[in-house]
């Protein structure tokens, strides 16, 4: 049945499109249908490959038309696989890779299937930078719609913070623009609600000066004085300049270069810094690592931000297993830090990494529903992350996380959407504040009152079929004319 309907969709879409469709034996399709997490595996019964915001609208509106299960996938960088349809359609907007720089007015502008990588390289060549992922391989646009966590996130704000104007695809397969002052409502849920309200086609974004070297890296301890570390810690972010972010991470050294061979593989606590100001500067701020006594290894210097970006890369390899659970804490107490050097803490294999960040700074100077993104004014955000390659190892790994996460989830309150698992409607609502989410109910009701868009960590509309001011809404699926727009992405913004 899925094949017979995957072969009418494909003869009905072919003279439609600009992009290649695919269906189940085709040479791409397997490659096409791949995301991060190794352990998803779901099969669309047709993938359009869009070329352009025209084919996004076209094949919106046919699978709208017909009723048949909608997935976006940017790039494929998500721990839930959400991108990937079982047995509908999914829309790969991976070749759609376009990048604009205007280094005069500092604004870039990128297609959805663009890499932060890719973006950092080409902002870098004009000196500019803005908030972006700390994998290079994570996609624009699913990290800055979920709001966009990064290194310079406490001088420059989230990405989503960073974010001027967005072009998207709606469920009536109509493009509009949304900024402050076109579709404002709209505008704000995109900074944080996720995919919910459309399939973005080109954001642009503010550009900073940054770098191109920066003082980053890590510093290495053992993780039997965990316990010290992460109180020095504590003390030592509350007084951090907005150019320094520095993480805490558990973790096992990696068999990377850098490490000895002696030390591949030994448990460790580490301090991982960016500081955007002058070396002088650099070394002054993290003069205070110096009490924690010698580390195992020392790594941080001077060293361009594109290289700083792909530090964490290992770990954002497409294919590994992955499972994670993560929650904000409104500080870092006593009983977190008991929680994280207990007896569920050693970290079991190489890739995996218990993730301390803090916020803070640029991030909590916006007002808590300024944005659709919730808990700004959290201490640090926590992710229990476990990576491995083997299915073998599966429940060891899957027990690990879930017994820290048991000892450390009461210390919790909120979650990040972007790093939320499959977890249910209830862990959704916790990512927002509840005027937010009630907003956002609104605005998807008006947008989306179909839920088209619902392959992702999703927001219900509000009501059945009605719009925010509880008129009765649209069919999604009203009948407009097919769709053509420009190539060229700076055209569209």
């Amino acid at each position: 049945m899925a094949g017979a309907g995957g072969a009418a969709a494909h003869r009905d879409l072919r003279r439609l499109v600009r992009g290649d469709l695919l269906l189940p034996g085709d040479d791409e399709y397997d490659d096409a249908r791949r995301v991060w997490n190794g352990a998803i595996d779901r099969r669309p019964m047709l993938i359009v490959r869009c070329a352009d915001a025209g084919d996004v609208a076209v094949a919106v509106r046919y699978a709208v038309r017909r009723e048949i299960e909608l997935s976006i996938r940017s790039t494929g960088h998500n721990v839930t696989g959400c991108a990937v349809s079982d047995g509908g359609i999914t829309l790969d907007l991976s070749g759609m890779r376009g990048i604009e720089v205007d280094p005069e007015r500092r604004i870039a502008t990128v297609q959805p299937g663009v890499l932060w990588g890719d973006f950092d390289r080409r902002a870098q060549a004009d000196g500019l930078a803005t908030t972006g992922g700390r994998i290079s391989t994570t996609g624009v646009a699913g990290l800055t719609l979920g709001g966009g966590m990064g290194w310079l996130m406490r001088r420059y704000g989230l990405a989503a913070d960073n974010l001027r104007a967005v072009r998207l695809v709606t469920a009536d397969g109509m493009t509009s623009r949304a900024d402050r002052t076109a579709d404002a409502d709209l505008f704000w849920a995109l900074r944080g609600g996720g995919g919910n309200f459309g399939v973005a086609t080109a954001l642009q974004f503010r550009l900073h000066p940054v770098g191109p070297a920066v003082t980053g890296g890590a510093a290495f301890y053992p993780a039997a004085v965990a316990g010290p570390v992460l109180r020095w810690y504590r003390d030592f972010v509350q007084d951090c300049p907005d150019v320094l972010s520095a993480q805490c991470n558990l973790l096992r050294l990696p068999a990377a270069p850098f490490v000895p061979a002696e030390l591949h593989g030994r448990a460790a606590v580490a301090v991982a810094v960016c500081h955007l100001g002058t070396e002088s500067d650099a070394d002054r701020d993290l003069a205070a690592l110096a009490r924690l006594g010698p580390p195992l290894l020392h790594r941080i210097g001077r060293m361009r931000y594109t290289t700083l970006q792909r530090l964490y890369d290992n770990a954002g390899r497409f294919g590994s297993l992955v499972y994670g659970r993560a929650g904000y804490l409104p500080a870092l107490t006593d009983r977190a830090i008991a929680a994280l050097t207990g007896p569920a803490a050693p970290v079991p294999s190489p890739h995996c990494i218990v993730m301390l960040s803090p916020l803070g700074g640029a991030v909590a100077r916006v007002g808590p529903t300024e944005t659709a993104v919730g808990h700004r004014s959290a201490g640090f955000s926590v992710s229990v992350d476990a990576v491995w390659q083997r299915p073998a190892d599966t429940p060891a790994h899957r027990q690990w996380v879930d017994r820290l996460w048991d000892a450390l989830r009461p210390c919790t309150d909120g979650v990040y959407v972007n790093e939320l698992g499959d977890e249910g409607p209830d862990r959704v609502r916790a990512a927002y504040h509840p005027v937010a989410w009630s907003r956002l109910r609104a605005i998807k009701a008006r947008y989306d009152p179909g839920n088209v868009f619902r392959l992702n960590q999703n927001i219900p509309p509000a009501g059945a079929g009605t719009t925010a001011s509880g008129e009765k809404a649209p069919p999604a699926a009203a009948a407009q004319p097919e769709m053509t727009t420009a190539h060229g992405i700076g055209e569209r913004l």
